[in-house]
């Protein structure tokens, strides 16, 4: 029953689905926009995304890197929400963590929560407060752009297959969950890093949703109406 609810929940997201990512394209185009100023950082990020996906692709894949993030992740959430931490355990083939609670959110976390990309962020807003990290902003950049790509890659090899984390909730409010959410986090490291606002982004949020949201209403509508036309049109020439 709850599968089925939870069905109908991400059929109902797929509007949002396409509500964010065009928010999240404008977002970007404000920030491209704005920072000629730097135009050596607008390259920094992409290089460090390009370099890993070449790894990926070339050298052989840190699976256990991946798996170690993976789990954490989930015993990171869990704590967030009040949950307690048991055992863990980390292999190649894959790993497990014991919680005292789950929820989606915990559940689909590492597929959308890129751990290594949030440390390596932490590490660099920790370390100014002693120290003068803009001239190693250029490089922290690319080294977000390597751990970004690392989360992606992993991410869709992982979606690829057949995931327990995703069956759980079933595939299609699992899938939108985890897209919305990666943009989400997107939109906020681009509010983070570069100059839009806070506010400029809740606002396309928010005027992107209601238009999507609108537009599909009324195509609900065109159908019904088109539906009812043709039962109608049948059932007067069957008489």
């Amino acid at each position: 029953m709850w599968k089925f609810i939870k069905m109908l929940i991400g059929i109902g997201l797929i509007p949002l689905c396409w509500a964010v990512s065009v928010a999240i394209y404008a977002l970007y185009q404000d920030s491209v926009s704005t920072a000629s100023t730097h135009p050596h950082e607008v390259w920094a990020l992409p290089a460090g995304f390009t370099a890993w996906v070449v790894i990926y692709f070339i050298l052989p894949r840190p699976v256990r890197t991946y798996v170690i993030a993976h789990e954490l992740t989930h015993a990171l959430w869990a704590l967030m929400m009040g949950g307690r931490i048991g055992k863990m355990k980390v292999g190649k083939d894959g790993g497990h963590v014991e919680l005292s609670k789950t929820n989606f959110l915990i559940t689909l976390a590492p597929y959308f929560f890129p751990f290594y990309t949030v440390i390596l962020i932490a590490v660099y807003y920790l370390l100014s407060f002693y120290i003068d990290v803009e001239p190693y902003r250029i490089w922290w950049l690319s080294g977000v752009g390597l751990t970004w790509a690392f989360h992606i890659t992993f991410t869709i090899s992982m979606l690829a297959e057949r995931q327990p984390d995703v069956q759980e909730h079933g595939r299609i409010f699992s899938y939108a969950v985890i897209y919305i959410a990666n943009l989400l986090v997107i939109g906020l490291w681009m509010v983070m890093v570069g100059t839009p606002k806070t506010e400029t982004f809740l606002n396309l949020l928010k005027t992107d949703t209601v238009a999507v949201y609108s537009d599909t209403w009324q195509y609900i509508e065109r159908g019904w109406e088109y539906c009812v036309m043709r039962i109608h049109e049948t059932r007067v020439s069957d008489s």
